[in-house]
């Protein structure tokens, strides 16, 4: 097997209603920091633990697809968004699990807002038996463990990894904290300003754009 083929692979998963830069920021820096072969993105389908996203999961899908061309690195997978029962990230990684082996390293990349409420997710202590957990934090913001909860702090203390080697080396099970970019950009502040007619230019891709205007998404009913 080529050295290329044993790189962990990561996973960020979203509602991406819409899918912006800093969503591929996050991805990038990730890919580059963490030594990944690539980045798959999976849009949610019916996400468990929030509201209905605005925009329907194909339209969803369909505008992640149309952001990741040209990044090679960037793949979008389509398990969730095409599923009619409700997203959960356990079942996806097992699924996942199956279709990248057992000996691959699988890299979660979670916000640290995410991180704070892991243990309000679905089967939530079986996610480190399936990937690890790559924490993205604020420059000058570490992940202070004092600040979690205790059954968070606790998994955090057992599992961190010093340094991304040590994800490449075991498929699943460590937790890794790294620092990207502040990008001020959100998904709820695009859907707003599109209501309002504002210009959302430069905050997303322009074929993502594109879509939006073709199929009138977000507007002010």
């Amino acid at each position: 097997m080529r050295e290329e083929d044993r790189k962990p692979i990561g996973l960020l998963g979203g509602t991406f209603d819409p899918i912006h830069y800093g969503h591929l920021r996050l991805a990038e820096e990730a890919r580059v920091r963490l030594g990944l072969q690539r980045v798959c993105l999976i849009p949610a389908g019916r996400p468990a633990h929030r509201s209905a996203p605005q925009a329907p999961a194909a339209d969803r899908l369909a505008m992640a697809r149309l952001a990741a061309q040209g990044n090679p690195a960037f793949e979008v997978i389509a398990l969730e968004a095409e599923s009619p029962q409700p997203s959960y990230t356990v079942p996806t990684l097992e699924r996942l699990r199956e279709r990248f082996g057992a000996a691959r390293p699988l890299v979660l990349l979670v916000g640290a807002d995410a991180f704070l409420g892991l243990a309000s997710w679905h089967r939530w202590r079986e996610l480190f038996d399936l990937a690890h957990l790559a924490v993205a934090t604020r420059p000058g913001h570490d992940l202070d463990a004092a600040a979690l909860p205790a059954l968070l702090a606790g998994e955090l203390e057992r599992r961190q990894a010093r340094d991304a080697g040590e994800l490449a080396a075991v498929p699943a099970g460590r937790i890794l904290p790294f620092s990207i970019t502040a990008l001020d950009i959100s998904a709820t502040a695009i859907r707003r300003m599109l209501a309002q007619g504002d210009s959302i230019r430069y905050l997303l891709p322009d074929a993502a754009l594109d879509y939006i205007d073709r199929n009138h998404l977000y507007q002010a009913s």
